[in-house]
């Protein structure tokens, strides 16, 4: 093999290795895992820093392997295919869709070796983006490239949350400086107060979608501004406000410096409202009347809000607005006062605080929540704006949320059902009658499935082992023992990851440890949870969550039986959805606007035990997993809270734990393999990404 044939081959690798599809491709995963397998773990799994530290003659030669050559090229092949494929599912759907869909969004989780998101707003929108890369729409995301992201978690001896923020240079990240045609990085600006705050872009590949960070760090601008960027959702009131002007005016400022005119700028969740008032500017220097300019914004725009809690949304004094956007708007001609009342929902109230939200709504031709009841609840929240309106009128609909099922499958799962339903079930997302095939021609057998489950809780036992591990290198020396004796692979596993906010009741199920201990140490049927998440770092109560939990970990007859896992972060989420049999939540309703980490579960055959909120209240049917009380909630949040806790109490006694523990003459628990098969028949082909992507492309995002 000629070394010019092995350049070549070094050359696309490393194309591949700065375009994230590899996130969703197993195959390729592995190629770069077994270039270094030490830096593939040190790096968080990140392609282009095992390239960064694999020499030109290193990987020529690795290539003249014929059988590593030969999967290389393979992945290769596949994924070159994948960029020039033109039958899409939008080239046949929106074959007219004028400009490309611009997705604005303060965060994207696209992987554990990309650390710019804080949680489940932006694993969505990182989803979001894979599925419109498979669906061939034509896709810009829009954020913030945060240099030091947001934080690693340590849980201290006392079980309290701290917060460490790392510094990542881009020269190790899947980034690359947007550039001028003469090869200069491409700068433009917006106006904070009385500064003008330059930014550059890094462009992220994401098949064949694109994604730009902005980024303030630059020697032009003033110490202060040059660390606006640095943190998600980081600083005072006065960074978040400076953060979403560089988002949203500075985003659509890049569109223009790069000739992008989209046909539809999609804000997800109100951070990046400003856009609207500098797609005002566009109009009204064009000249435009105002009514004309702000019909012609509004036609363009969409919105998705994600908090069902009136005081999640941001909201800025009028002081503060006009001083960070006073140069901006001064240059419209405009008044102040009629600046501040785009932002109120009642305009004349000059007491009133700008919402972002309220922008977002004033601004767009649509708009819409997470889940039906988040629907219901949005409509509610702002029916003030619309004075005119009845609450089942005002103009809110909802898109429940999905995920990007071949990012959350894990090696395992992709090899298993590789082999029973084909290399192309990743394709058939949205083929309800294809997933029909798991219960009505039994591909995999109940032995089969139920060997799948005991491969991935193995597999999650010995990851949190080794977790524990590290964890306790900073703790007593001997609590090294109990890692090591951590868990059971033959127990029922319940997991419980995602943000610590109060509102999330982690710790619920232990308001009756005496009740419940017993329950976890029954020899004959042991039971045993692993939790993880994060607590925003003001947020003292969910810290305080997490204290809890930490204590109940060294309760003398529950250690090594509940764990908590610190820094918890897409990798480890990945572990924890494989290895659970039941993926546990517990919002108080109606404020889980969405979730979607139970959906990541279903492709690995675990089921979801939950408070009937967000996607679970649509989806449950009574046999696809469990729910945790009725359709209804307590107006007093501490009746609400002891009649859920004791809902899931009797649904594990009387329901999840009796049937996890009947077996069959071959050990097969078959009624639990039968909820499995109906929950992946059920969930995987309708809460997906695909799904709700196609959904807004039609219902928001085609020519109006």
């Amino acid at each position: 093999m000629s070394n010019g044939s092995n350049r070549s081959l070094s050359e696309r690798l490393h194309t591949l290795a700065f375009n994230l599809w590899w996130t969703w491709n197993p195959q390729a995963q592995e190629i770069f895992r077994e270039l270094s397998p030490l830096t593939w773990e040190r790096s968080i799994h990140s392609a282009v820093e095992v390239l960064r530290q694999i020499s030109p003659q290193e990987l020529a030669a690795r290539l003249n392997d014929p059988d590593f050559k030969e999967r290389v090229c393979s992945v290769l092949g596949e994924f070159e295919l994948y960029m020039q494929e033109e039958k899409t599912w939008a080239s046949q759907h929106v074959p007219h869709l004028k400009g490309p869909v611009a997705y604005f969004s303060a965060e994207f989780g696209l992987h554990e070796s990309l650390p710019i998101y804080s949680g489940g707003l932006g694993v969505l929108s990182g989803d979001h983006t894979k599925s419109a890369s498979d669906l061939g729409l034509p896709f810009i995301g829009i954020s913030l490239f945060y240099s030091h992201g947001y934080f690693q978690q340590h849980i201290g001896p006392d079980g309290w949350q701290q917060e460490h923020y790392p510094a990542y240079r881009p020269e190790h990240l899947p980034l690359e400086v947007v550039k001028t045609p003469e090869g200069a990085p491409l700068l433009n600006s917006v106006e904070i107060g009385h500064s003008t705050v330059h930014f550059r872009a890094w462009r992220v590949r994401v098949g064949r979608a694109t994604i730009y960070l902005l980024d303030t760090n630059l020697p032009e601008n003033d110490h202060h501004y040059q660390g606006l960027t640095a943190y998600v959702y980081g600083g005072n009131i006065d960074t978040r406000v400076g953060q979403e002007i560089v988002l949203g005016i500075g985003g659509v400022r890049l569109l223009r410096s790069l000739g992008i005119h989209p046909s539809v700028y999609h804000m997800n969740e109100g951070h990046s409202a400003f856009l609207t008032l500098e797609l005002l500017r566009e109009e009204l220097r064009s000249g435009k009347d105002l009514v004309q300019a702000k019909k012609s914004v509004a036609s363009r725009c969409v919105f998705t809000t994600h908090t069902p809690v009136p005081a999640g949304h941001d909201r800025f004094s009028s002081e503060l607005l006009l001083y960070a956007l006073g140069t901006f708007w001064s240059g419209l001609g405009l008044s102040h006062e009629e600046l501040l009342r785009y932002g109120r929902v009642n305009p004349e109230d000059q007491g009133e605080l700008f919402s972002m939200t309220v922008l977002a709504l004033r601004m767009s031709r649509a708009a819409n929540g997470v889940s039906e009841l988040h629907g219901c609840i949005s409509r509610e929240m702002w029916a003030d704006l619309f004075p005119r309106m009845r609450i089942q009128e005002v103009p809110i609909g909802h898109i429940t949320n999905g995920v990007h099922t071949p990012s959350w499958a894990t090696l395992k799962a992709h090899d298993f059902w590789n082999r029973r339903l084909g290399f192309d079930w990743t394709e058939k997302l949205l083929d309800r009658a294809y997933w029909s095939k798991i219960e009505e021609d039994g591909l995999a057998t109940d032995e089969e499935l139920w060997a799948l489950r005991y491969v991935l809780r193995r597999d999650l036992v010995e990851f949190v082992r080794c977790r524990l591990r590290e964890q306790y290198t900073h703790l007593e020396t001997d609590a090294t023992f109990f890692a090591d004796h951590a868990l059971s692979p033959d127990a029922l596993t319940i997991c419980f990851a995602r943000r610590f906010a109060a509102y999330k009741r982690a710790p619920l199920v232990f308001q009756d440890l005496d009740r419940l201990i017993p329950l976890i140490n029954d020899a004959k049927r042991p039971v045993q949870f692993i939790f993880a998440g994060k607590a925003h770092p003001r947020d003292n109560e969910g810290k305080g969550f997490i204290q809890r939990i930490h204590e109940i970990t060294r309760h003398p007859q529950l250690i090594g039986k509940v764990i908590f896992l610190e820094n918890h972060d897409m990798n480890l989420a990945r572990h924890l959805i494989a290895g659970a049999d039941v993926w546990l939540n517990t919002p108080r309703r109606p404020l889980e606007a969405s979730g979607t980490s139970g959906q990541k579960v279903v492709i690995h055959g675990g089921l979801n035990l939950s408070i009937m909120d967000g996607w679970w209240r649509e989806a449950y049917n009574g046999f696809n997993g469990w729910a945790i009380g009725g359709d209804a909630s307590e107006p007093d949040p501490e009746v609400q809270d002891r009649k859920d806790f004791e809902n899931l109490f009797r649904t594990l006694t009387e329901e999840v734990i009796p049937e996890f523990y009947t077996r069959n003459e071959q050990g097969i628990p078959e009624r639990w393999i039968r909820r499995i098969r109906n929950a992946m028949r059920v969930l995987i082909p309708v809460y997906n990404t695909e799904r709700m992507v196609a959904e807004y492309v039609k219902r928001y995002s085609s020519p109006t």
